[in-house]
């Protein structure tokens, strides 16, 4: 299995050159070649595994440059109950009838990013040592909230590399700030940016593809890599909890094999829910892929008109993590939409740097509307949501599923579709405490972040996770704010460069 560049087809490398790359030269990112298959009776098999199996089964389709021994030292290190709360890794909470809340946020940070960002350093130094790569990796992380203290856990004192991660000043929660600032490990940095995460982003992009910074790096023994989803090795993780629920559903009785589902994801970034799409793709049998925004509904708006427009206003929510008006990941869907089509893909990321807009070809909105539902809702709507889901039934979720509950719930209401269906739960409940107390209680509270968690935790009956409540004790490490244009040399400082 080779990796296509989004944006120069002729670009292919292996598995290990792509996560160890993380974005290509030109800008592209990395996509396999084809989307390999699962047959029913694989899908049944892999319902019989643990987790930590099911993971090496999926990846031994993508990553054949891997031996069977890599795999297995990758997954075994990374899916195990010394990093995990539960044995199931990831959890499937029976909400209400043919509804399942698929809970990714039983890792050490809490997020549904440690189903990935556990794994990639494995991935990583594997890779490296597959190339004969004997640079430093600087890992550059651009964060909304999750990715940044997941990655930056995830390569704590991993030997050969070090990690640098970005985030908005004021958009992410209290608790995201505090597991950040209070990060340990002697290869970490992190820093606030004065703006949102598309600045971010779009900085770290910059200086991935600045050849100049590039040869700074390259003169001094080091290279860069990613953590964020633009990384393959980011994205293949995020599949295997799709097929590994769908497996377990089976196994369960609660669908027969061949029963279609529906899948619901609350997405900013767009990687989530195309871990979905290449798991459908694979024979995982999907009904639609629900798309749930926040009131930044860029990409409600893309998937139902086929015009991608983030001249916008930008909006901080209470379900930080999808503030984002620029979807990277959404390039991997578009090349495969338009049969791998670089030229396209070229010319629509280049009028959206450009112009902040593009519209696609009738056909890919066609193909678009078949595949994907999409929706959106606001703030208020977010928490009366969580409202009514504990009143319902005596289940606490988090600001960001509580979305994907809300678009859901529309959707099934305005199409009458029953088909059963799995909503990715992405975070615990206790990262956003202020907004889900209100939500429970029906009124803002003043009390400290602590205390809040203290009283979710009395009504939720649910226990606070051991990494949260650890934190009250820690020291702040970092600091430091800068602004967007100063995120090049800060980058440059940090290495001593």
């Amino acid at each position: 299995m080779l990796y296509k560049s989004t944006r120069n087809s002729n670009v292919k490398v292996s598995s290990a050159e792509a996560i160890t790359q993380g974005i290509s030269a030109e800008g592209g990112l990395f996509v396999p070649e084809s989307i390999p298959q699962l047959t029913p009776d694989e899908i049944r098999a892999i319902g019989d595994m643990k987790y930590a199996d099911r993971a090496a089964y999926v990846f031994a389709k993508y990553l054949t440059d891997f031996t069977d021994a890599e795999i297995r030292y990758c997954t075994d290190n990374a899916y195990s109950v010394k990093n995990f709360e539960t044995e199931s890794i990831a959890e499937l909470a029976h909400l209400f009838d043919g509804t399942y809340m698929l809970e990714l946020w039983h890792g050490p940070t809490c997020a549904f990013k440690d189903m990935a960002l556990q794994i990639l350093p494995y991935f990583l130094t594997t890779s490296a040592k597959k190339i004969d790569l004997d640079k430093k990796i600087v890992i550059l992380v651009a964060t909304s909230g999750d990715t940044g203290k997941a990655a930056l856990e995830g390569f704590r004192d991993v030997e050969g590399t070090s990690i640098m991660v970005f985030y908005p000043e004021d958009g992410v929660s209290p608790m995201q700030k505090r597991q950040m600032k209070t990060q340990e490990g002697g290869n970490v940095g992190v820093c606030a940016i004065k703006g949102n995460f598309d600045d971010c982003q779009n900085g770290v992009k910059r200086i991935f593809t600045d050849n100049a910074v590039k040869q700074k790096l390259d003169d001094n023994g080091m290279m860069f890599s990613s953590a964020n989803s633009i990384n393959w090795g980011r994205l293949v993780p995020q599949v295997v909890y799709y097929v590994s629920s769908y497996a377990e559903l089976v196994k369960q009785g609660e669908i027969e094999q061949g029963e279609k589902i529906n899948i619901v994801v609350p997405t900013g970034n767009f990687g989530n829910i195309l871990a979905a799409y290449y798991a459908k793709h694979m024979g995982i049998p999907v009904n639609k892929l629900i798309c749930a925004s926040n009131i930044n509904n860029v990409l409600t708006d893309f998937i139902n008109t086929g015009v991608y427009d983030r001249n916008r206003a930008f909006h901080a929510t209470v379900s930080p993590s999808m503030d984002i008006l620029i979807s990277s990941n959404l390039e991997r869907l578009l090349y495969i939409m338009t049969g791998e089509n670089d030229e396209l893909i070229r010319d629509w990321f280049g009028k959206l740097a450009s112009e902040g807009r593009y519209e696609v070809t009738d056909d890919v909105k066609a193909k678009l509307l078949d595949e994907f539902a999409a929706g959106f809702c606001d703030d208020e709507q977010t928490k009366a949501t969580i409202g009514e889901i504990y009143r319902e039934y005596s289940y606490t979720c988090d600001t960001h599923t509580a979305v994907a509950v809300k678009v859901y719930r529309d959707y099934k209401a305005a199409t009458g579709d029953t088909t059963k269906s799995v909503i990715a739960s992405t975070a615990s409940p206790y990262k956003f405490s202020a907004a889900v107390l209100e939500a429970l209680e029906g009124k803002t509270s003043d009390i400290d972040e602590y205390a809040k968690v203290d009283r979710i935790a009395e009504l939720s009956d649910i226990p606070v996770p051991a990494a949260l409540a650890g934190l009250r004790e820690k020291p702040e490490r970092f600091s430091d704010v800068i602004t967007r244009e100063e995120q090049e040399q800060y980058v440059l400082r940090a290495l001593g460069l």
